[in-house]
C-alpha cells in the first residue's frame, strides 16, 4: 500500500491521523484543517481523500499511515504532534519551518488533540526491560527487590524467552480475521519451538521437575498473548504432556522430540460434549481387538463425541484420546491412546471426522474442534501404557491394582493444566493492573480550583477500585509460586490435586474480576482495542471453564477437606479429632469473647494471627457444619449422592474458604522474608489482602459472633487507610510485576509515556 500526498503536507499527516483516529471527523474540524493548510502553504484540495468527514479513510490506510510514522520516530521524540510531524517530514527529506510546527500545536489544541493519548500509539515502546526510574512515583531499589521475588521459581527460563516474544511483540495486530489469527498464533508457536523454548518441557523422565519450568514459560507467554499461551499449552502442556507423563520410555523417546519441534502438531482429547468434566464416565471406546493386535477407537454416539479440542480444526495431525479400554469383554477404565487424525498432507485421517467449534468470544488464535471416531483402528502401540499395557498376548497388566487409584493417577495429566491456566490468569491480571495502574498515575482529572488536576490513582474511589485487586494479585502470586514448586517436585502428590483446583478456581476468577475493574478504571482508553483490555477480558473469560469448571473445582476442594476430616474417625484417631475439636472450641471462645469481637485498632486489626485466626476459623466452621450437615442426611437414610448434592453451595463455600486460608498464609510468610524496602511494601499488601478478605465476608463473621458491628466499621476504615497506603506503592509494584514494554504493547500502560 502507498500513502498519496504531496510531499509539502508530509508535516501534516500525524495530525491527520489522530483527527481520524480519535473519532470520527467532523465538518467543523476539517475546516479548521483546512486552514492550518493554507498557513503551511498545502493546498486543501489536494487533501480531499484526508478532510472528507463522510469518506473516511479505509482502516488500513491509517494502520499503514501509522506505522510509517513509527518508523520515522527519531530518539527522544515525544508524543507531541509537532515532534512527530518534524520526524515523519525529515525522513521523507523534507524540511519543516518553526511556523509549520507552531501552527500545528495551535491546531492540535484547538482540536482537542494536545493530550497524549491522541498520538500514544504512534511512538512504538522501548524493547527490553524498562528503566525503574522512570516509574512515576516508583521506588528504583524496592521494584527490582520485588522483580526478584515476582519472577520466581525458574527466573532463567523466564527470561530466556524474553527475546523472543518481544520480536514476536513487533507483530502485534487488532482486529484481524479468525483466519489470520489463527495463522499468526500457529506461526508464532513455530517461532517458540525454532527457538527452542518448548525443550523445557520434556525431560528424559516425567518426574524431575521439567514440568514447572515449563509452567513458568507458560506464564511468560501469558504476559504477551492469551491465544498463544494456550496454543502453547495444548501443544507442549497437554498433548507433550500427556506423552511424557503416561507414555513409557520407548513412546517418549519416540514423539516427544517431534512434538517440540512443531514437526508433529497435536491435541488433547478428552472433553466430550454429554459429560463435560466427568471424565470418569466418558463414552468413546478403545477395543482391543486379539486378532489384528489393534486398538478399535470409536464415538458411539454423537453426545460422545469429543468437544472444544484445541489445535483439533486446523493444525492438529495426531490426539491423545482419553477412551474406556475394553479388553476380552473388561472395562478397564478410561485410558489414553494416541490417534492420528490427519494425514501428512493435512487431509482427515480415514474414520474420523473434524469439525469447527466456530467463532468464540475469544481466543481467536486457537483452532478448537470437535472430533468423532468410526471404528478407527490403530496400534496397540498406540496406547500409552505407563500405568496400563496390553501384552503380545493381548492380557492388560497395570502396576497399579486399584482402578480407582489408577484412574486418578492418569487424570493428574489435569493437574498440570489447572496450574498452568492459574498462572496465565495472573499473567493476565498483571498486565491489566500494570495498564490500570501506570494510566491512572498519569491521568489527570478535576482538581482544587486554581490548582493542577489530581491523577485519578488519588481519588479515594480510584483506590477502592485497584487497590485490594492489585493486593490480591501479589498474595496469589506467592501462593502460585508454591503451587508451582510442590508440583515440581512432586506431581502425584494426593494434595497437590486440591491445592491446584482451588488456586485455578481463584485465579482466573480474580483475573476476570480485575480486568473488567481495570477496563472500567481506565475509561474510555479501557475501551480502545490498543489498549488490550479487550483481548485480555475476551481471551481469559474461558479459563473460569475449561480445565475445570471452577464451581466443580471448589466442589472436588471441599470433598477433599470432608475426606480427610472423616479420616479422623474411620482410622480410629479419636485422640487426633480431639485436639483439633478443642483447639477450634478454645479458638471460636477467644475469636467471640465479648472484649476480642469488638477490640477496633489499626494494630490489632492489621495483626498477622487476628487476619489468619479469623479465615481459619471460618474454614474450620464451614468444614465442620458441613461435615455435620452430610452426617445428619446419611444417619437418616438419604442417598449418598443426594446428600452431597443437597450441601453444593455449603461445599463451595468450603472449598473457597480454604483457599483463602493457603493464600493469606503465603502471603505473610513472603512479606517477612523479603528484604527491606520490599519488606514494608509487601506487609501493607498483606495486612490489606488479609482485611479486604475478612472484609468480603463480614455478613458470615457477624452472623456467626466472630466480629461485632463496631469492629466491622473498623475493618472497613482500616481497609480504606490501606488502599491509600498500598496506592503509593503501586507503581513500583506493578513495575515489579517485570512486563516489559515491549511485551505489554498498551499506549496506556508503558513507562515511557
Amino acid at each position: 500500500m502507498t500513502l498519496h500526498f504531496p510531499e509539502n503536507a508530509a508535516p501534516l499527516m500525524p495530525l491527520f491521523y489522530a483527527a481520524w483516529e480519535d473519532g470520527t471527523l467532523h465538518q467543523s474540524e476539517a475546516d479548521a484543517i483546512r486552514l492550518v493548510c493554507d498557513e503551511v502553504g498545502v493546498d486543501p484540495a489536494e487533501m480531499v481523500a484526508w478532510l472528507t468527514p463522510n469518506q473516511p479513510p479505509s482502516a488500513e490506510l491509517l494502520q499503514h499511515l501509522a506505522g510509517s510514522i513509527r518508523r520515522s520516530v527519531v530518539d527522544g521524540c515525544d508524543l507531541d504532534l509537532a515532534c512527530l510531524a518534524e520526524g515523519f517530514a525529515n525522513a521523507r527529506g523534507v524540511d519543516v519551518e518553526p511556523s509549520t510546527l507552531a501552527a500545528i500545536r495551535i491546531a492540535a489544541t484547538t482540536l482537542g488533540l494536545s493530550h497524549v493519548d491522541a498520538s500514544a500509539d504512534l511512538v512504538p515502546p522501548p524493547s527490553g526491560i524498562a528503566s525503574w526510574g522512570e516509574v512515576p512515583n516508583g521506588d528504583p531499589r524496592a521494584a527490582t527487590q520485588l522483580a526478584e521475588l515476582f519472577w520466581r521459581p525458574f527466573p532463567a527460563d523466564r527470561y530466556a524467552a524474553l527475546p523472543t516474544l518481544e520480536k514476536l511483540a513487533t507483530e502485534r495486530e487488532f482486529g484481524i480475521s479468525t483466519e489470520a489469527a489463527r495463522a499468526r498464533t500457529t506461526r508464532w508457536l513455530n517461532a517458540l519451538a525454532e527457538a527452542g523454548l518448548p525443550q523445557v518441557a520434556f525431560a528424559e523422565t516425567a518426574d524431575d521437575g521439567q514440568v514447572g519450568r515449563f509452567i513458568a514459560l507458560f506464564e511468560t507467554i501469558a504476559m504477551f498473548d492469551l491465544a498463544l499461551a494456550v496454543k502453547a499449552g495444548v501443544q507442549f502442556g497437554l498433548f507433550g504432556g500427556s506423552i511424557a507423563f503416561l507414555g513409557d520410555a520407548d513412546q517418549r523417546a519416540k514423539y516427544l522430540p517431534l512434538v517440540a519441534s512443531m514437526e508433529l502438531p497435536g491435541c488433547f482429547a478428552m472433553t466430550e460434549r454429554g459429560h463435560g468434566s466427568n471424565v470418569r464416565d466418558l463414552e468413546t471406546t478403545a477395543t482391543y481387538d486379539p486378532l489384528s493386535h489393534e486398538l478399535i477407537v470409536h464415538t458411539p454416539h454423537d453426545h460422545a463425541r469429543k468437544e472444544w479440542i484445541g489445535n483439533a480444526a486446523r493444525d492438529g495431525h495426531m490426539a491423545t484420546v482419553f477412551s474406556r479400554l475394553i479388553v476380552g469383554g473388561d472395562d478397564h477404565g478410561v485410558h489414553a491412546v494416541l490417534v492420528p487424525i490427519r494425514e501428512r498432507d493435512g487431509s482427515v485421517a480415514p474414520g474420523v471426522r473434524i469439525e469447527d467449534c466456530g467463532e468464540k468470544m475469544g481466543l481467536h488464535g486457537v483452532d478448537n474442534g470437535m472430533l468423532w471416531f468410526d471404528s478407527v483402528r490403530v496400534p496397540v502401540a498406540n496406547l500409552l501404557n505407563r500405568f496400563g499395557a496390553i501384552d503380545e498376548h493381548g492380557r492388560y497388566a497395570s502396576p497399579i491394582a486399584s482402578s480407582g487409584k489408577r484412574f486418578f493417577t492418569m487424570l493428574s495429566t489435569l493437574v498440570g493444566g489447572r496450574v498452568s491456566v492459574g498462572g496465565a490468569a495472573l499473567s493476565a491480571s498483571k498486565a491489566a493492573l500494570t495498564i490500570a495502574v501506570r494510566f491512572a498515575s498519569r491521568r489527570r482529572q478535576f482538581g482544587p480550583k486554581g490548582a493542577k488536576e489530581m491523577p485519578i490513582l488519588d481519588y479515594p474511589t480510584h483506590h477502592r477500585r485497584l487497590m485490594p485487586s492489585l493486593a490480591e494479585c501479589v498474595a496469589l502470586s506467592f501462593a502460585q509460586q508454591e503451587l508451582m514448586r510442590r508440583y515440581s517436585a512432586d506431581p502425584t502428590n494426593d494434595e497437590i490435586e486440591s491445592l491446584a483446583a482451588a488456586m485455578k478456581a481463584m485465579t482466573t476468577r480474580h483475573g476476570t474480576d480485575t480486568i473488567q475493574a481495570c477496563r472500567e478504571a481506565c475509561g474510555g482508553q479501557g475501551y480502545a482495542a490498543r489498549n488490550r483490555f479487550a483481548d485480555l477480558k475476551a481471551d481469559s473469560d474461558v479459563f473460569v471453564t475449561f480445565e475445570g469448571d471452577n464451581t466443580v473445582l471448589w466442589q472436588l476442594v471441599a470433598r477433599a477437606r470432608l475426606t480427610s476430616f472423616k479420616r479422623k474417625f474411620d482410622d480410629n484417631r479419636i485422640s487426633a479429632f480431639l485436639r483439633d475439636f478443642l483447639t477450634r472450641t478454645v479458638t471460636a471462645a477467644a475469636d467471640r469473647n465479648f472484649v476480642a469481637s469488638r477490640l477496633a485498632s489499626a494494630e490489632h486489626l492489621r495483626d498477622d494471627r487476628l487476619q489468619a485466626d479469623l479465615l481459619r476459623a471460618r474454614e474450620a466452621d464451614l468444614l465442620h457444619s458441613s461435615a455435620g450437615r452430610l452426617s445428619r442426611r446419611l444417619r437418616r437414610g438419604d442417598d449418598p449422592f443426594e446428600a452431597f448434592k443437597s450441601v453444593q453451595t455449603h461445599l463451595v463455600s468450603l472449598g473457597g474458604a480454604w483457599g483463602e486460608t493457603f493464600v493469606l498464609a503465603e502471603m505473610q510468610k513472603n512479606a517477612e522474608q523479603a528484604p527491606e524496602p520490599a519488606r514494608q511494601i509487601l506487609r501493607d499488601v498483606s495486612d490489606l489482602y488479609g482485611l479486604s478478605r475478612i472484609e468480603h465476608h463480614l455478613a458470615w463473621f457477624m452472623e456467626n459472633g466472630y466480629v461485632s458491628a463496631g469492629k466491622a466499621r473498623a475493618i472497613r476504615r482500616e481497609v480504606d487507610r490501606l488502599c491509600a497506603e498500598v496506592r503509593v506503592h503501586a507503581p513500583t509494584l506493578v513495575t515489579g510485576f517485570g512486563i516489559p514494554d515491549a511485551l505489554l504493547s498498551a499506549p496506556a500502560g508503558v513507562l515511557s509515556r
